[in-house]
Formats: C-alpha cells, sequence, structure tokens
C-alpha cells in the first residue's frame, strides 16, 4: 500500500496510518510531494514500487488537485482511498471520514450564534468530526477492474452505482 501525502505539513494522520500498517503487517510506502507539479510522479513511483492501492491523505494542496489525482489513478488503475466522501461522490474508488461539506456547515451555524450572543472566539471549543461516512462508487471500481466484497458494499454509508 502506498500513501500520498503534502510534504509541506505535519500529518498525525500519516504516522497512525505507519502504525496501524506495521501492526497489521503490511507493507506502507510513503509519497511525499511538496508541489503541485510533483503529484502525477509520485503516483507513479508509488505504483511501480509495487504498491496495489493508494491511500490520498487530506491537504488543501491534495484537495485542490483531487481532480488530477482520481485521473492519474484512473490511469494506472490503481484503487485510491480519499479522505472525505465527496470525493468518491466526485469520481474517486472509495472514501471514508467525514463530509467536507458538514465540516463547515454544521459547527459553523452553533458557533455564528455564540459568537452573535456575545461569547468571545477564545471560548468557543474546537469541535472534532463525530461522523463518518464510507462511500464506494462502483461505477469506478468497475473501470479499474476491481470487485468489492458485498460485505463492504452491505456496509457503507452512501454506494454509487
Amino acid at each position: 500500500m502506498a500513501a500520498l501525502a503534502d510534504s509541506n505539513r505535519a500529518d498525525a494522520a500519516l504516522e497512525a496510518l505507519k502504525q496501524a500498517a506495521h501492526a497489521s503487517n503490511i507493507e506502507l510506502s510513503v509519497h511525499r510531494v511538496a508541489r503541485s507539479q510533483d503529484i502525477a510522479a509520485a503516483i507513479e513511483e508509488a505504483q511501480s514500487s509495487g504498491a496495489k492501492a493508494l491511500n490520498v491523505l487530506t491537504s488543501p494542496m491534495l484537495w485542490a488537485n483531487r481532480k488530477s489525482i482520481m485521473d492519474q489513478v484512473a490511469v494506472l488503475r490503481l484503487p485510491a482511498i480519499y479522505q472525505f466522501s465527496e470525493m468518491a461522490e466526485e469520481g474517486g474508488f472509495i472514501a471514508y471520514g467525514p463530509s467536507l461539506i458538514g465540516l463547515f456547515r454544521e459547527p459553523y451555524g452553533r458557533q455564528l450564534v455564540q459568537l452573535l450572543l456575545g461569547t468571545k472566539v477564545a471560548d468557543i471549543p474546537v469541535e472534532q468530526p463525530t461522523k463518518f461516512e464510507l462511500v464506494i462508487n462502483l461505477k469506478i471500481a468497475n473501470a479499474l477492474g476491481v470487485t468489492v466484497p458485498s460485505t463492504l458494499v452491505a456496509r457503507a454509508d452512501k454506494v454509487i452505482e
């Protein structure tokens, strides 16, 4: 398995992924990119290193380049998992994580009300996502030649056919 990571970010998720891979005896290669122009080469390097799948970690740069990432993995027929449910809806193979839109929509209303009622910004707690979705895009799975186990499809919150 390979991970695509933004080298401009210290990523706790990457460390957790490394530990989980090690605990499961999965060889994980990490491919860091600092610039958009390096993404395609990093994905090709991940595949040529023997990776059978790619975990695209989250960052503003990788989010901004999600379409080119999806296009590149499609050309290479490399299954990829993304961190936000919208990415599978936009043409990615599979996503597990919170809805990016939901991350902004849900807490902002509560926080805006608190601000309007006079709460100081420093007194408003930071909120972490609590709802995670598994979204599987079967159209992309078919295009990649990947068979998704029916048990995984049954567990998905959303299946795109």
